[in-house]
């Protein structure tokens, strides 16, 4: 965790994943990021909070604070969020008064406007909200408040209210910036004082940081008095005039006064005045007056002042400035009182503001009474700063109007504290504070720091230095920096004190607009000082004459301690600094220097060694001391030897820095600062050591009485620990003699503690027993000594069995037998093992047929011996003996031993053995017991056949040899051959025992038999399978594959054949004239096996199965006979007793009635004749796009021509047909069309002749070649190939080709060669079918009718669709019609073969059908537009008007809008579009090729095509050209079809061009699509069309103002020009300014206006007159006006406000 940071979540935060969608609203994943536990961490609920604060009361401390936070977080939140429920009511409230505030303004506005207020679209009235809500309620809950994003300020004086003008009627800055073009707006192109001001700009790096550091003294300063320039003005004329003139000038003067002395108007006095103008908005009292005896009623005047003119806005503010920018705002001068009154303006005396000439109402300056007068304040800024100033209005009042102008920017606002603290630090050290400074302000800011004693600096650029600013001993980094709103950086402050002492610096930070702030830093030097504050048992005092460290200032004294063990004591030291310190303890050895009492040590002679053998130690070793906080360490005091401590602690400090200098100043940010360790602290501490104190509880252990050798005798004892520390003790182990240890071995006894041991004692000799154990004590040199004494006595040994059972042996083996004798004495025993002398004497034998081995030696303690004894069988016998077992110097055993010798002996269970069934050739078997007699195993052999048949058998016996157990019953399997059919009686086996003296004999004897073979076909009738087979006798046989089979199809028969005899014999079975053809290895194995396909996916696996399948049924086809019958399996061998089911499949692939002869061979057996029939229907032409059909697939192809337009173009299909037959096929072609709702049931068929004769190419009938050939055609089967070639022409001979074949085979039967005979023709033919359509060839036909597919090969027809034309109530037909193809051969052996296959033709045979579909549809196209209204263009005449004006008028704009057409029907549409001018196709997305035409609409276009479901994007434009400008002056009658002028009340004039888009189909249907646009024109209009000046004193110029308005809400480009003969006048009389200019369009009701300036100077006392004429560049209509005046020398015709 980081100093100073928040403690980490004991669970690491789950991070949310991102949506995938960036539509959503989710924003859990944000919070998360932020916020990360402080959000997913599980919330406490009111529940769980009221539960806990019940449950107070319990002992745990933490639990009781816990609950009582959570109570006051409680409180808390029920407080905030009563106050929210306040805030929220105080807003809903101030909403409602808001609310009807502005209802309230807006009736108001409805009243003065009329009933055109929602025509005229105005804007909203201002807010009152800010006037209704609690602003600092707001800032108080930290909410944003109307005075955050309202800047407008209140205005400082308040003027008397008059009736306020609507916002929307006020003109805009852009409305000033752009359009008003009077010649005070014009009168700056380069404002002097502006480009001055600029020069005088300080040359800084920083520009806009601030101007210079005194500020002038303008800004306050006023002009003159114009009475003290009058006085001057008036003392210089005295000065310069003579006398004589000024009396001149006097007397001239008075003549002239004289002539204009009248009444003077009342608007030269002021409105108090007796004869001054009445006020507008203050009332005069009426007084009654007695004036020579009469009431007589004056106004009395009020003394107080009387406003002559009111201010609108009272104050003039800007805001939101830049540096070098001008800025405008216009303020209003209304007269408040009866008569016309003059208006002085005093400019204000600041350079940054100026204000321009006045614009009137009237002539010479002059304000009517009500009326205003207009001024423009421009305020130019020099700098960033606030500016004040004023401008003064002079009139006829006591009192001027003074008008406040103010400029003030929002300020940035940086987030810097008035002190930054940088805390404290060391004498010496550097310390670096790091503070955010943000700018909240809304404006941007540049700012500069420098040290407050050098403000105001001569130049910024001498104080905007790169590094730090310093004023010792801080520094701050950056010295300049700039901040946008809501930008922030970082500020380094640097602080490096060189004195112990609280410090503190100025800084001024100073921003580009003129504002400056102190910022004070402040910093503390400190020095370091540790202080010991207390020990563990406090700190000791060094005995008199006790050496000590002389620069140690504390003494720690330990306890004596045992070697090895550890004490500590808790040392409390704390850091009296504010600084963190960082430390490490060193351990070093004491200084001791001998000193005479009150005598100091010399510290300067004192040198420090690293004490490596201190027995001290303390933790933490290392770390950082916290500022003025107490700090506690251990103090472990470890001895490891017998002897005394003595060493020093220090406290080292590190990288203390060094106290500079007093010529040496510290440079801030100088990373090379010296530092070093320092020691703050020394502490000696000393301790010594004592040895460990034992004892044992007895010392002495006595074991009383006699004891066995090898028994663990057991004694208890304890052990006392008296020293002062643990201790870990391990007992020594005695096992030389006798055994002795301790339990428990080794372990721990703490200080004044006991522990219990157990002593182990076991005697190894027989006698007394005396031994010293020994206890080693850890880390100390003396042992602990317990002595035990015992007596024991003698050793005994045993054997690990009871008895010795030697088993069964047979004569002359031995046997080998082994055991243990165990001593079970802690001595070594010393035995000896034999037989028993008496046993031996008993049997009368000298020696023993045992070996024993060993049969003596010496066991040690506990130990065990393997003995073995070995037997040796002499003699047949069963013996019981002992063997003895002597022990020296212990007690004896005795061993009984059991042994049998026997002989092998055998018999067989029967002599004879006879076999029931016995086949020639095939081996019998039968079985027979050989029996074991003894207890012995036994081995037999069985020897060859004897006696005289033994040359024709054979015999195996299994197993021939072998062994058998102890009395075993073996059964032995005896196989037996004979070649000869005759009985057995003459043969024996012979079987050999070993160690029998006589073998052993079995005779056998039986009848051998022949072969048998029955067949059987599987019938599905309901007779037993008994009765099936009685009944199937060898000439019922017949295998019926049906009579309806489907051409391709597969058809199986089984066929089961029995063997009734137990001998294997070969078969064979084949078709007699149907047989298939050889298979190859290849083909068979695809068709057989599939191992090679079981490693692939099951599709793999299931196409190659198929195709495999396919090239097999081809091959067993490929004679070409139309049939092929195979058997599965059709050879093999029959198996004895099997019953093998034989699968007789047929394939075929022409259609056809078949008949033959199965023949079937087994082994010797006569061949056995079963015949075979079937009939195949079907159709074996396929098309080549739906390939040949599978017996399953029936599905009648569909040939579907889609969707086509109505009374389109033939369409056609090219259909290959495929003949995989080995014969020609004739194909007749018919089409029909179905109809629905027919109630014709059955069609009846008449035909004379043939159903289908043969056609030439025209569709001719011919006699065929087949009538008209020989009646006899001979094939000769033998000569026919066995190849998978297809039957060529070449096989077939005739009589004449093949006299020298058949002489060669008059030797062979009927059956081998055979004459077909023509069958007599049907002339007459009658045909019933159901009726499905009627034959037609429209819509649909085929050519050719009749097509002959050759053997193997294809053909191709074609199918043509014409579609029908549809009326126009019909949207879609569907066309439905099937096609039949009549099947015919024209070949007389492939019609058939006698007595083997028979096939019919035409109508006999089912034909091959198709279906065919199409559908009709009207063409049409789905048209979307970008816009709901249409395809509608709205365009401006002034979108002709360039932002360049006076470059001239743009020749073409251009309005493009989208038209999408989408192909909705199932058919290609072709089409083409037409449209005219002024709209055109511009592109078309794709692009296709497009023809438009534009002047005659039936030429020819290239045709566009769009695929079904496909869409196109055509772009449409509308041309706005100079051209149709001119359609909006000519009269209703001349305009073109399609165009209108169109005239609005509210002043637009639109041009209306109406026409449709054509969409022409290939199949000349069209569609037509509305295109309309509307171009706007602009209106011109003067506001008068006469301007008279009349009577004016001659070359005294006089101004009119003219209006020139645009009522349309088109933008307008004008131009005026005066007539002919003024332009060319040189002495010029009238003049119009400006001559041009651009007129915007109206915004709600008001028309633009542009202010026409006429001038007129009479240059003699004649009339003039003139024309002004306005023309439009967009084809406006021209406005005129007709001016006039006259000029005249009398001066009373001069205008005195113009001298």
């Amino acid at each position: 965790m980081a100093a100073g940071g928040a403690p980490s979540s004991p669970e690491p935060s789950m991070y949310r994943h991102r949506p995938a969608s960036e539509r959503t609203q989710d924003i859990s994943h944000l919070l998360t990021s932020i916020f990360k536990s402080t959000y997913t961490a599980d919330v406490i609920g009111m529940d769980t909070g009221t539960n806990l604060i019940k449950s107070r009361g319990g002992d745990n401390l933490y639990h009781e604070k816990f609950v009582e936070e959570l109570q006051k977080i409680h409180t808390e939140y029920n407080h905030r969020l009563t106050e929210v429920d306040m805030v929220e009511k105080h807003i809903i409230q101030a909403r409602a008064r808001a609310t009807a505030a502005e209802e309230r303004a807006l009736n108001m506005l409805k009243v003065d406007v009329g009933e055109d207020f929602h025509n005229i679209g105005l804007p909203p009235v201002k807010s009152s909200f800010r006037w209704c809500v609690d602003n600092d309620l707001l800032k108080k809950h930290n909410l944003i408040c109307p005075e955050d994003y309202i800047t407008d300020r209140i205005p400082i004086t308040k003027a008397p209210k008059g009736k306020k003008e609507p916002d929307y009627i006020k003109e805009t800055f852009s409305f000033k910036q752009h359009i008003s073009t009077s010649p005070r707006d014009q009168k700056h192109t380069e404002i002097p004082h502006l480009r001055k001001t600029l020069d005088s700009l300080p040359d800084v790096s920083l520009s806009t940081l601030t101007l210079s550091s005194t500020p002038e003294p303008r800004h306050q300063t006023k002009k003159p008095s114009s009475k003290k320039s009058s006085s001057a003005h008036k003392s210089v004329l005295k000065d310069d005039m003579y006398k004589a003139d000024r009396e001149q000038d006097r007397v001239y003067l008075a003549r002239l006064e004289n002539r204009h002395n009248y009444l003077k108007n009342p608007r030269f006095f002021p409105p108090n005045t007796l004869n001054g103008g009445k006020s507008l908005i203050f009332p005069q009292k009426k007084v009654d007056r007695m004036i020579t005896g009469r009431k007589v009623a004056y106004d009395e005047s009020n003394p107080r002042s009387v406003p002559v003119f009111l201010a609108t806005p009272p104050a003039v503010l800007f805001s939101e400035y830049e540096v070098g920018q001008v800025y405008e705002m216009t303020i209003e001068l209304q007269n408040m009182t009866s008569v016309c009154r003059h208006v002085r303006v005093i400019p204000p005396s600041t350079s940054a503001f100026a204000i321009g000439l006045g614009k009137f109402p009237g002539e010479g300056g002059i304000v009517a009474p009500g009326m205003t007068c207009q001024y423009t304040i421009q305020f130019i800024p020099e700098y960033l700063a606030d500016y004040e100033d004023y401008i003064l209005l002079e009139t006829q009042a006591p009192y001027s109007l003074l008008i406040p102008i103010e400029a003030r920017r929002p300020p940035p606002l940086l987030t810097l504290p008035r002190i930054i603290d940088c805390g404290s630090c060391l004498v010496g050290g550097v310390k670096m504070t790091e503070l955010v400074c943000r700018n909240e302000g809304s404006s941007n800011g540049k700012f500069c720091i420098m040290p407050k004693k050098v403000w105001p600096p001569p130049n910024f650029r001498a104080v905007a230095t790169i590094g730090f600013v310093e004023q010792g001993p801080f520094g701050i980094r950056p010295a300049a920096f700039e901040l946008g709103p809501d930008q922030a950086m970082l500020l380094e402050v640097v602080f490096s004190p060189s004195s112990p002492e609280n410090l503190k610096q100025t800084f001024t930070i100073v921003c580009d607009n003129c504002q400056i702030n102190d910022i004070t830093v402040t910093g503390s030097g400190q020095l370091i000082a540790l202080e010991l504050l207390s020990v563990t048992g406090g700190e000791s005092h060094p005995a008199p004459g006790e050496p000590t460290d002389i620069a140690a200032q504390h003494l720690i004294r330990f306890d004596p301690q045992n070697p090895h063990a550890t004490t500590e004591k808790k040392l409390l030291i704390r850091n009296s600094t504010h600084v963190e310190l960082p430390f490490y303890w060193q351990i070093m050895k004491p200084n001791l220097q001998p000193l005479m009492p009150e005598e100091t040590g010399d510290l300067a002679k004192v040198k420090y060694h690293l004490d490596v053998e201190s027995a001290f130690s303390l933790n933490p070793n290392l770390g950082i001391l916290q500022p003025h906080t107490d700090h506690e360490f251990i103090l472990t005091y470890a001895p490891q030897e017998l002897k005394d401590y003595h060493s020093v602690i220090q406290i080292v400090l590190r990288d203390i820095p060094e106290p500079p200098s007093s010529e040496k100043q510290v440079m801030l940010g100088n990373s090379e600062s010296k530092t070093d360790d320092v020691i703050a602290l020394e502490i000696e501490v000393k301790g010594s050591t004592e040895p460990f104190q034992l004892l044992l509880e007895p010392y002495v252990i006595i074991i009383p009485g006699e004891n066995f050798i090898g028994v663990n005798v057991k004694k208890a004892f304890k052990m006392w620990n008296n020293s002062k520390s643990s201790i870990k003790y391990t007992w020594g182990k005695i096992s030389v003699r006798d055994i002795v240890e301790v339990e428990p071995h080794t372990g721990v006894l703490d200080a004044s503690e006991f522990c219990e041991f157990e002593l182990n004692f076991t005697g190894g000799k027989p006698g007394y027993a005396s031994h010293n154990l020994h206890c080693k004590i850890e880390h100390s040199v003396e042992p602990v000594v317990l002595h035990v004494e015992a007596a024991f006595k003698g050793p005994a040994l045993s054997i690990d069995v009871p008895s010795l059972h030697l088993g069964l042996i047979k004569l002359g083996e031995n046997v080998l037998s082994t055991f243990e004798i165990q001593n079970l004495s802690q001595l070594p025993a010393w035995w000896r093992m034999q037989e028993s002398q008496a046993c031996l004497a008993e049997r009368n034998e000298d020696a023993s047929p045992f070996t024993i081995q060993p049969s003596d030696g010496e066991l040690p303690p506990l130990g065990k011996c393997s003995v073995s004894v070995l037997f040796r069988s002499l003699l047949c016998q069963r013996l019981q003996t002992v063997l003895e077992l002597d022990v020296e110097n212990g007690e004896g055993s005795h061993l009984p031993v059991f042994v049998e010798v026997q002989t092998p002996q055998a018999c067989l269970m029967s002599s004879h053995l006879v076999f029931s069934e016995i086949y020639i050739g095939v081996s019998a078997q039968a079985t027979v017991k050989l029996f074991n007699q003894t207890r012995l195993p036994a081995k037999y052999f069985w020897e060859e056949l004897i006696g005289s048949q033994s040359t024709f058998c054979s015999a195996t016996v299994s197993p021939t040899s072998g062994t058998l157990g102890p009395h075993e019953e073996k059964e032995l399997c005896i196989e037996l051959t004979a070649n000869i059919m005759d009985e057995l009686n003459d043969l024996t086996l012979c079987c050999s025992i070993e160690d029998m003296i006589e073998p052993l004999f079995l005779g056998i004897s039986g009848q051998v038999k022949g072969l048998h073979v029955t067949y059987l076909i599987p019938c599905d009738s309901k007779v037993p399978s008994d009765e099936k087979q009685m009944l199937q006798s060898p000439q019922d046989l017949l295998l019926d594959f049906g009579s309806e089979v489907a051409l391709k199809s597969i058809v199986t028969r089984q066929l089961i054949l029995t063997n009734h005899t137990g001998i294997d014999a070969p078969f064979t079975l084949e078709a007699e004239y149907f047989s298939s053809c050889p298979v190859t290895s290849e083909e068979q194995g695809n068709d057989l096996s599939t191992a090679s396909l079981v490693k692939r996916t099951a599709q793999i696996r299931r196409h190659a199965a198929k195709k495999a399948q396919s090239a097999f049924v081809l091959a067993l086809l490929s004679h070409g006979r139309g049939v092929a019958f195979h058997a599965k399996p059709s050879t093999g061998t029959l198996k004895a007793f099997q019953q093998l089911i034989i699968e007789i499949t047929a394939y075929n692939n022409l259609w056809g009635e078949y008949h033959d002869d199965l023949i079937c061979r087994v082994g010797d057996l006569q061949p056995t004749l079963i015949p075979m029939q079937m009939t195949v229907k079907g159709c074996p032409i396929f098309l080549q796009m739906t390939g040949p059909q599978t017996e399953h697939q029936t599905k009648i192809p569909i040939i579907r021509f889609g969707a086509h337009v109505s009374g389109g173009d033939t369409v056609s299909r090219c259909i290959r047909l495929n003949n995989p037959t080995t014969c020609d096929i004739r194909m007749d072609w018919k089409t029909y069309n179905q109809e629905k709702d027919n109630e014709k049931l059955v069609d009846l068929l008449l035909f004379y002749g043939p159903h289908f004769p043969i056609k030439d190419v025209d569709e001719n009938e011919i006699e065929s070649n087949a009538s008209t050939s020989k009646t006899e055609i001979m094939l000769n089967w033998d000569k026919i190939p066995s190849s998978p070639d297809t039957i060529s022409p070449g096989s077939l001979v005739t009589d004449d080709e093949s006299d020298v074949d058949n002489k060669e085979e008059e030797g062979r039967s009927d059956s081998e060669v055979w004459r077909p005979v023509n069958n007599q023709k049907k002339i007459i033919s009658v045909l019933i079918q159901a009726h499905e359509g009627f034959p037609s060839d429209y819509p649909y036909c085929i050519t050719p009718t009749q097509i002959v597919v050759p053997a193997g090969g294809s053909a191709s027809i074609h199918i043509s669709f014409t579609p029908l034309t549809l009326p126009n109530l019909i949207n879609k037909i569907e066309c439905e019609g099937y096609a039949l193809g009549f099947m015919s051969l024209d070949s007389k052996l492939a019609q058939g073969i006698p007595g083997k296959v028979t096939r019919s033709y035409g109508y006999g045979v089912a034909p091959l059908r198709m279906d065919l579909q199409a559908f009709v549809k009207p063409a049409l196209l789905t048209v979307e537009m970008d816009h709901d209204e249409g395809m509608v263009f709205h365009s401006m005449a002034s979108d002709l008007i360039p932002n360049q004006p006076l470059s001239g008028v743009l020749t073409e704009s251009v309005i493009t809008h989208n038209l999408k057409l989408t192909n909705s029907t199932e058919a290609p549409l072709h089409f083409r579009i037409l449209l005219s001018v002024p709209f055109t196709v511009s592109s078309i997305d794709p692009n296709r090729s497009l023809k438009t035409s534009h002047s005659d609409r039936e030429e020819q276009g290239k045709q566009l095509l769009l695929h079904p479901q496909q869409n196109m994007l055509v772009k449409v434009s509308f041309h706005t050209t100079l051209e149709l400008l001119t359609y909006q002056n000519l009269p209703a009658d001349q305009l073109f079809s399609g165009i209108k002028v169109l005239q609005f009340e509210n002043g637009d004039r639109k041009v209306e061009f109406s026409q449709n888009l054509v969409i022409e189909y290939s199949n000349r249907t069209t569609q037509l699509v509305p295109v309309t646009a509307y171009l706007t024109v602009p209106l011109l209009e003067l506001s008068c069309e006469t301007v008279d000046f009349e009577t004016c004193f001659v070359d005294q110029t006089r101004t009119e103002d003219v209006f020139l308005l645009n009522r349309s809400r088109c933008r307008s480009y004008w131009t005026a020009l005066l007539d002919q003969q003024e332009q060319h006048n040189h002495m010029e009389v009238f003049s119009i300014c400006p001559t041009h200019g651009i007129l915007e369009a109206h915004e709600a009701s008001l028309p633009t206006k542009a202010t026409l300036k006429i001038t007129f100077t009479a240059r003699s006392n004649v009339e003039y007159e003139t024309t002004v004429t306005v023309f439009g560049m967009l084809g406006e209509k021209p406005c005129k006006l007709q001016i006039r005046g006259r000029g005249s020398y009398d001066e009373k015709h001069e205008d005195l406000r113009l001298i």
